[in-house]
């Protein structure tokens, strides 16, 4: 009940805001002019829907032929990084397997120069055996590479040949 009573005092004390009404006006209306459009302007307007279309099939070809490139490329050369992975985890074990025949080797050794000549060995034959796995892995390098880049190589000929 004091709410109420605050209310109805605090109206009486600063009196009610007066409403303001936004006077109506009555908007003319306008007839739109029925005339007929000239054929000629009716024949430009449909050969240039007509080109937007074409134009669109175009585009959306083009992108969808460029996006099946990519997920291509994208493809390959994820199966390219993991065979070469595949033959970095070959190599590493393969030299890993190297180095703990070589400890045990030379930990039977009686006499230091056959310690020499078995540390002279294995030296050869690592360098050897690096040498053959750089080779190897630049050469699976360089075929992925080709393989990715070579069908979009060949798409963006392709695209200039048909502009050109």
């Amino acid at each position: 009940m004091s709410d109420s009573i605050a209310k109805s005092s605090s109206k009486a004390e600063f009196g009610e805001m007066p409403k303001f009404e936004i006077p109506r006006f009555a908007l003319p209306k306008f007839e739109v002019p029925k005339m007929e459009v000239p054929a000629a302007f009716r024949e430009i307007a449909e050969k240039s829907v007509s080109q937007a279309k074409d134009n669109w099939e175009k585009m959306k070809a083009a992108t969808e032929e460029a996006t099946d490139l990519i997920e291509d490329s994208y493809a390959t050369a994820s199966r390219g990084a993991a065979d070469y992975n595949l033959k970095l985890i070959e190599a590493a074990r393969a030299n890993t397997n190297a180095t703990f025949d070589y400890a045990g080797r030379l930990l039977t050794v009686k006499s230091l120069s056959e310690a020499v000549e078995l540390s002279t060995a294995h030296m050869r034959k690592q360098f050897d055996t690096l040498s053959a796995q750089s080779k190897e892995l630049t050469a699976l390098a360089q075929r992925v590479a080709t393989d990715t880049v070579e069908p979009i190589k060949e798409s963006v000929n392709s695209a200039l040949k048909k502009v050109a």
